[in-house]
This record gives C-alpha cells, sequence and structure tokens, in this order.
C-alpha cells in the first residue's frame, strides 16, 4: 500500500486546481479516497473522529450482499443447466463458473454507468464523488432478472442515478431508493423484461436447448394462477433458494447472513427488518382467514421467504437516506412495508409481487411519519412540562 500512496501523492498534483487533469479531479479523488481514508478532518464542533468513513460504510453493506450474490450466480448456472438436461453432468465450478459469467457484465454495466455519471455531476458541481453508489451498484443487478438485455441495465441505471438522485440535489436528498426506483422504470417501461416465465433463467427465453416440459416460472406464478398443487418447490427450496427468481433474491438464508453482518456492525436498522418481516407475517395470516385462491392460501411464512421480500426487507427498505428516521417510525415505517408488499403481492391480478412498490410508497411517506413522530413527542413533553409546573 506504501507504494500505492507514493504513486498517488506522485500524480496528484496533475488532477488538482490548475492541473492539467484538474476536470478529472472528481474521478481522482474517488479512487483514491477508495483505497485511503482522507486526511481532512473536522477542526470545530462536536464529532466521532475514526477510520470508518462512508466509504468503509458503504463497503460494508456490499460485502453483506456477497453471500446473496455468491450464491445467485450458482443458483443463475443451475437453473441454466437444469434447463437443458445437462445439470448431472455439470461440476459446482462448472455451474457457478456459467452464473458468475452470466451475472459478471450485468455489474459491470451497471458500475461503468452509475460511477460516470455520478463522476460528471461532482464535477460539475465541484464536489466529492458520493459514496452511496458503492450500495447502488451491486443493488441493481441483483434485483434484476438474469437475462435482461445489459443496454437496458446502462438505461435503468441512469435514470436511477439522473432522475432518482441527481435532480434531488445528488446524493443524501433523494427520496426513493435508486435501486428500486432503476427496477420500477424497466419494469413499467420494459413489462415483457420483467416478468413473466421465461426472463428468470438464462438462456430459457431464447430456447438453448430446453428440454421438454421445463418451466421457470416462480412460485408467486403459481399461486397467481391458482396452480399451486402443480408448483415443484419446497419449503427448504424457498429457504435455501433454488428457486428462480432475481439474482439475489432467492436465497433467504443467504440474505440473513448479510443481515446479521448489517446488525452486527450496526449499519442496518434491525427495528426496519423486524418489523418488516412482521407486518408481512400479520397480513399473510390475515388474508389466510378470507382465503379464496391460492395466493391468499399461502402459508403467511412462506410469503417471506419466496420473491424479493426478504432481500427487500434487508438491504432495500433500511436504505438509510429514503427509509423514517426515528425510532419509532422506523417500526411502523417498517410494519406498513410489510403490509403492504403482501397486500399488494396478492390482490394485484397484474403484478404478482408487491415488494418493489410498497417500499417505494413508503420511501414517499417516510418525512411524513418521521413528522408526525416528532409532533407526537414534543406535545407529550409539553404536557409533562406543565404537568410539573402544575
Amino acid at each position: 500500500m506504501k507504494g500505492l500512496r507514493k504513486f498517488l501523492d506522485t500524480i496528484k498534483p496533475n488532477f488538482a486546481p490548475g492541473g492539467k487533469l484538474q476536470k478529472l479531479h472528481a474521478a481522482f479523488d474517488a479512487v483514491e479516497t477508495l483505497f485511503f481514508v482522507p486526511n481532512k478532518t473536522t477542526r470545530s464542533g462536536a464529532h466521532i473522529r475514526d477510520a470508518m468513513d462512508m466509504k468503509r460504510t458503504m463497503i460494508t453493506v456490499v460485502l453483506a450482499m456477497v453471500p446473496a450474490l455468491l450464491f445467485g450466480m450458482w443458483n443463475v448456472g443451475r437453473f441454466h443447466f437444469m434447463s437443458t438436461g445437462e445439470w448431472v453432468d455439470k461440476t459446482f465450478w462448472d455451474v457457478f463458473l456459467f452464473g458468475f459469467l452470466r451475472v459478471l457484465p450485468i455489474i459491470i454495466v451497471s458500475y461503468v454507468t452509475g460511477l460516470t455519471i455520478e463522476i460528471i455531476f461532482a464535477q460539475i458541481r465541484r464536489h466529492e464523488v458520493p459514496e452511496g453508489f458503492f450500495v447502488t451498484g451491486m443493488l441493481i443487478p441483483l434485483i434484476m432478472p438474469v437475462d435482461v438485455p445489459l443496454w437496458m441495465v446502462a438505461v435503468a441505471t441512469a435514470f436511477a442515478v439522473v432522475i432518482g438522485v441527481e435532480v434531488f440535489g445528488g446524493a443524501g436528498m433523494n427520496i426513493l431508493n435508486p435501486a428500486l426506483t432503476a427496477r420500477a422504470f424497466l419494469f413499467f417501461a420494459y413489462p415483457s423484461k420483467m416478468s413473466g416465465a421465461t426472463i428468470w433463467i438464462a438462456g430459457l427465453g431464447k430456447g438453448e436447448g430446453v428440454v421438454d416440459g421445463f418451466s421457470g416460472e416462480t412460485i408467486m406464478g403459481y399461486a397467481a394462477s391458482n396452480r399451486l398443487s402443480e408448483m415443484p418447490y419446497s419449503v427448504k427450496d424457498m429457504f435455501f433458494g433454488t428457486i428462480p427468481g432475481s439474482i439475489g433474491e432467492t436465497s433467504t438464508l443467504a440474505i440473513l447472513i448479510g443481515a446479521f453482518i448489517l446488525i452486527l456492525t450496526g449499519i442496518g436498522s434491525w427495528k426496519i427488518m423486524a418489523s418488516m418481516f412482521g407486518g408481512g407475517l400479520l397480513m399473510g395470516l390475515i388474508l389466510n382467514l378470507f382465503a379464496v385462491n391460492d395466493y391468499m392460501a399461502l402459508p403467511a411464512y412462506q410469503h417471506l421467504l419466496i420473491g424479493g421480500f426478504a432481500f427487500g426487507a434487508v438491504f432495500m427498505a433500511t436504505d438509510p437516506v429514503s427509509a423514517a428516521q426515528t425510532e419509532r417510525g422506523k417500526w411502523i415505517y417498517g410494519l406498513l412495508a410489510g403490509l403492504l408488499a403482501i397486500l399488494i403481492r396478492v390482490l394485484n391480478p397484474a403484478y404478482p409481487e408487491g415488494v418493489m412498490l410498497a417500499i417505494l410508497l413508503m420511501n414517499v411517506f417516510a418525512p411524513l411519519i418521521d413528522h408526525f413522530v416528532v409532533e407526537g413527542n414534543i406535545k407529550r413533553r409539553m404536557k409533562r412540562l406543565q404537568n410539573a409546573k402544575a
């Protein structure tokens, strides 16, 4: 690292104001602070000074997503070879390598597109490159189907960064989760590429040697069409993630490992996670009481294991910018997100998954929730003050 530090110090004057590469100052700063903690410290006020800057925080979130990412790569390969009838002849590494090569380009396109736009805006505004896209750049691929065209990933990422973040003033000012903004853009702009029974399996939509009778339909697809009795997946499959779905959303186990990391490091709010799981379970139980079809009759706890529910609760709803900020508000925000996610999922015949819409809706209402929580606290304190004076 000393050699890298010396090299960066040597070329740094070229990127400083007045240097021949000053227009790339934001890009240089992003690279430098990725490897080294900035040597700038606050000189006034009360601040905690340590080595854990925002970039390290964001990188910790990315590390928490690694279990879901690695499993997703393996699962992509597994279902592809199952669809072609070659599953029994492949080793673990054959399967993983196939998934790795299918997922890696999506990650590269997401990061290259997003960071390029972030650097351009940072240079124009003469700001440092914000750290938030380190997380967003990984979230976007994980919530995409594996067969999504790369140009769509680029367009959706650009939309999320420009319309979802920069128009509000940049990172930290956005009201919507950027990754979910990208997914919502693709879902409404190109619905055939974000729903159906063929987009979740690599090559299935193109008919790459698919064996007769193989289906890439998700559990929610079976439930929405009242064909749960035909579904070939067990609760064990749902928990471990050997089911069709978006790249990083299938394995509840891998997602819970990520949740443990976020809670242990204090980065993710356990209150939002717990309340969203609780809200989803509660709505599932309510729908079970009035079940008139397969989706309403689906055991409540299984709703937490399928689709993007667990991933949304752990990595999306807990976004510190777009989520509720007050402690009581976090409980309300998470509970309502869980209730709405299952309600939309079951009762909306056009869209058998409601996590994305539920979280985006609660992003909009998060400031209002915090407002009422704060107002309630003020009223209680004023009442205690009046009682004390009396």
